[in-house]
């Protein structure tokens, strides 16, 4: 079910002046999840999508178990790789953990933080543990009738329900290869499973931050979790992103666009 896929960066080819942007998804997702935002950043920047360490596409393990420092490790290693020093970091999830903490290691530009984990107690960390677990567990049980159950919209709205408010317009194509996604990733009983897997405070920002949370994220929600983010990171930018889920580049591609411009300065410079 995994395979190699092709960087989105690929298909939206730009001149190499353009500041890079580092899109970074969430646990049992793959830089695929990006696919509708890249093009709406391609004319400002140069864009990238990996996928993170022991998940579908991603860097190999090296080491067992795997904790959320060893993903930041290899994200680390992929800028350098690329050749990317301090470009604007955009993560989601987990993704956007390992943002923050890469600009903790002067490895950022700005960072665009979308419903991030790691503002957590132990309990809020355990519960919504939980619920990516049994998510995953069932997806596995349930693959080979997927096929036939994302056909249907209210039943793909349903399942994607803790993920995406609108989990309706994902195409069922789509569906399928999330699901493939979620059963392929190998550390999705590892990372996070330590309560020292969190974001300490940043009482002095190494670059700008802004944490942009989803309204009507079920996963994550912004109570009681933004509370955690605004005790550590103080000097961040807040806002709410309206009508959007946990996965808000599923539910609106647009609005996470101009979110990420906005962070980047692209928007103030674009016409």
């Amino acid at each position: 079910m995994c395979g190699a896929r092709e960087p989105l960066s690929d298909f939206c080819p730009v001149p190499s002046k353009l500041s890079p942007v580092v899109l970074m998804h969430g646990m049992g997702l793959s830089g695929s999840v990006w696919q509708d935002v890249a093009p709406l950043l391609a004319a400002h920047h140069e864009v990238f999508t990996p996928t993170a360490l022991g998940h579908c596409g991603g860097p190999p393990i090296q080491r067992r178990p795997v904790r959320i420092w060893d993903v930041i490790d290899a994200a680390e290693t992929y800028l350098d790789e690329a050749g990317l020093d301090r470009p604007h970091l955009v993560g989601n999830s987990m993704g956007a953990f390992v943002a923050i903490e890469l600009a903790r290691r002067g490895r950022a530009k700005s960072v665009c933080a979308l419903s991030p984990a790691g503002f957590w107690s132990q309990a809020l960390r355990a519960r919504a543990m939980r619920k990516v677990r049994r998510s995953v567990a069932m997806g596995r049980l349930t693959r080979p009738f997927i096929p036939s159950m994302t056909k249907s919209a209210a039943l793909r709205q349903r399942g994607m329900r803790d993920m995406a408010w609108h989990g309706d317009r994902v195409s069922p194509g789509r569906a399928i290869e999330m699901t493939d996604d979620a059963i392929g990733c190998t550390v999705t009983s590892e990372v996070f499973s330590t309560d020292e897997e969190q974001i300490a405070p940043l009482d002095r920002l190494p670059c700008p931050i802004t944490i942009a949370w989803a309204e009507k994220d079920a996963l994550l929600p912004v109570e009681p979790y933004e509370k955690f983010a605004r005790a550590r990171l103080p000097q961040a930018t807040f806002e709410i992103l309206p009508g959007v889920g946990h996965l808000p580049m599923i539910d609106d591609p647009e609005l996470v666009a101009r979110t990420i411009l906005t962070v980047t300065g692209a928007a103030t410079t674009a016409n």
